[in-house]
């Protein structure tokens, strides 16, 4: 009667009530509050597009610019194109990750990266993406250096790349350990199961 009891006192604990629900509840629709960021993240993406045709339109414009004017005017439409990589990254990955699902399963212009995206794929990434844009901007630097060199400038550039640099290699090295333990208990019970088998057969021959 008293172990009955309890039973039903556990199982009524364990039960959320009203109140509870409604707090969960909430703080699981309070991921939506993050959809109006990912949307200025698209309206940045349009600006960038202008951005990308306005470069352009500056070629068109001076068409016997010197070779160094020329590098870093592609060097700037690179740029633009890398940034713009990294909005599509963070827009789409973030959405799918701490918003909602897509659903685009099967959808012939799916990203191939979407189906395993997640936060620290995620973040490893944008660490990529990083490096990428400072490489650029470094590159940039060094090609205007013969019109106007700041050495101070240059480096503090050279140190913000290698601390990106450093970055992306920890956070690929923890993302690396983090998956770790999930590959190996799928090879735990085949090497418990080995000593069974063998201890069985040593058994079972002296009786042949």
């Amino acid at each position: 009667m008293s172990q009955h009891h309890f039973h039903g006192h556990h199982q009524g604990r364990r039960r959320p009530d009203a109140m509870t629900r409604g707090i969960a509840q909430l703080v699981f629709l309070s991921r939506w509050l993050q959809a109006p960021l990912y949307i200025g993240l698209i309206l940045a993406q349009a600006y960038y597009v202008y951005r990308f045709f306005h470069e352009i339109a500056e070629i068109f414009h001076h068409p016997t610019m010197d070779e160094s004017a020329a590098v870093l005017l592609i060097l700037g439409l690179i740029d633009v194109v890398m940034i713009s990589n990294l909005l599509i990254m963070v827009i789409i990955g973030g959405y799918e990750t701490f918003v909602s699902r897509l659903r685009v399963e099967g959808h012939p212009d799916c990203p191939e990266w979407l189906s395993h995206v997640n936060a620290n794929t995620m973040k490893v990434k944008l660490a990529m993406a990083l490096i990428g844009i400072s490489s650029i901007h470094l590159l940039k630097t060094f090609v205007n250096s013969e019109h106007h060199l700041n050495e101070k400038a240059v480096l503090w550039q050279c140190v913000i790349h290698t601390l990106f640099i450093v970055s992306a290699v920890m956070l690929g090295y923890l993302n690396r350990l983090l998956e770790t333990p999930a590959h190996g208990p799928a090879h735990g019970p085949a090497h418990a199961h080995a000593p069974a088998h063998g201890h069985a057969a040593g058994v079972l021959q002296p009786a042949e």
